[in-house]
């Protein structure tokens, strides 16, 4: 049974695919079908689980807004980074996974190559202009077996797309609303990132980007 029939979804076909490397496919415009859904799945979110500014474990302030949906949700804080299931400002879960999320993440990661991917967290960060996000790995999952899916909405971003190592130079990838990324198997602990966001503005978002990143952590 397809998403569409699952979850009122009328996935159209990728407009293009870009591989980015062993592993790392874009498929660009893949999200654009499902954009009422996703948009409607992420409000309900910010009712339970509204924007914060995380801080690092050195004390800084983190420039990108964020929150949490599915059974575990990303933290950082003075004690470092790691998953819990319950939202510390709180006390209660985490809103959960939307379907919609869900299902997109794992057609995604299936044209991409990693059929069987079923994300149990998605971290939703928002960019404004001027915000970045500095080049790392995500290496606080169980499983480095498990895809990443990251789905851009919003205004314009130029990810950042690296090597192994800290040092490898980068592509830089220009992202637009309803692109996503895939990056597993031998890309899996590439090191990424987004470059300082250029003001812009977006018909439904407005002057920000928003960024859902789905994994496996459990």
């Amino acid at each position: 049974m397809s998403g569409a029939d699952l979850f009122g979804g009328t996935l159209e076909p990728v407009r293009k695919e870009e591989p980015l490397g062993d592993g790392a496919l874009l498929l660009r415009g893949f999200a654009l079908a499902d954009e009422v859904a996703l948009l409607a799945a992420l409000d309900a979110i910010l009712t339970r689980a509204p924007w914060r500014h995380m801080v690092t474990p050195g004390g800084q302030r983190m420039s990108v807004a964020m929150t949490n949906a599915g059974q575990l949700g990303w933290l950082s804080d003075r004690r470092g980074y790691r998953y819990e299931p319950n939202d510390p400002q709180t006390g209660q879960a985490w809103p959960a996974m939307p379907p919609t999320f869900q299902w997109l993440a794992a057609a995604a990661a299936t044209r991409a190559g990693f059929a069987g991917f079923a994300p149990d967290a998605c971290l939703v960060n928002r960019y404004e202009a001027g915000t970045r996000l500095s080049l790392h790995q995500d290496r606080d999952e169980c499983d480095f077996n498990q895809p990443i899916v990251s789905v851009s909405l919003g205004i314009p971003a130029v990810f950042l797309f690296g090597g192994l190592h800290r040092t490898d130079r980068p592509q830089r990838v220009p992202l637009v609303h309803g692109d996503v990324v895939v990056w597993g198997g031998p890309a899996r602990l590439r090191y990424h990132g987004v470059l300082p966001v250029k003001s812009a503005h977006h018909p439904v978002l407005g002057d920000c980007r928003i960024n859902l990143t789905l994994r496996r952590a459990g």
